[in-house]
């Protein structure tokens, strides 16, 4: 094994960074935005085309906010998402640097748009844990698309089998095995050097 590719949100990102809470639980508190109705207006109408780059998220938000609610800006309602889905994982980016001190390559490999993506990267600093960051704004495809899993392999200049993706959502590793990967289901805390010496076995 050469690489490990780290999915972000429900891996290495987990929720609010208070208490681990969806960032959208106390959303019509703070804004008046009913978390159910930005789900049905935005993210089920355009999430698709924005998470894979055909859209952008802040023009698509735009107007969508002016009907359901017409005081609160995109930029605030963005900082208020991004701030409040931030929470990192320690233990994981302490294990991270053992698997790189190691000489493995550690990347994250997540569906992302482009601002967040920056947001991760430079305010969550998490461009200094990692040797890439692949994301599917990025690439023009997204988990568990196999276009995905060949943009990695090309970048990295590596074979399938010397890969391993970690990810929380079934689909995303089934698609990862099937393009010849090997992938581990997160489903709860554990040591990232376990996995590792699991996967190799």
């Amino acid at each position: 094994m050469r690489a490990v590719l780290l999915d972000v949100d429900g891996v290495l990102v987990t929720g609010r960074p208070e208490d681990g809470l969806h960032w959208s639980h106390d959303l019509e508190r703070d804004l008046g935005i009913a978390p159910e109705l930005l789900q049905r207006r935005f993210f089920a109408r355009y999430w698709a085309d924005i998470v894979t780059g055909r859209a952008e998220l802040r023009e698509t938000l735009v107007p969508v906010l002016a009907e359901i609610a017409p005081a609160v800006s995109s930029e605030a309602l963005l900082e208020y998402w991004f701030a409040r889905d931030a929470r990192l994982e320690g233990a994981l980016l302490q294990d991270i640097a053992v698997l790189r001190r190691d000489g493995l390559t550690v990347a994250l490999a997540s569906n992302q748009e482009h601002l967040r993506a920056r947001y991760l990267s430079e305010r969550l600093g998490l461009a200094g844990h990692v040797d890439h960051f692949y994301y599917s704004a990025a690439i023009g495809a997204r988990k568990p698309d196999s276009a995905f899993y060949r943009h990695v392999e090309q970048a990295l200049g590596k074979p399938p089998e010397a890969l391993l993706l970690i990810d929380d959502t079934v689909e995303n590793v089934s698609a990862a095995r099937q393009a010849g990967w090997r992938a581990a289901h997160w489903t709860a805390p554990r040591r990232l050097g376990d996995i590792v010496a699991e996967a190799g076995e």
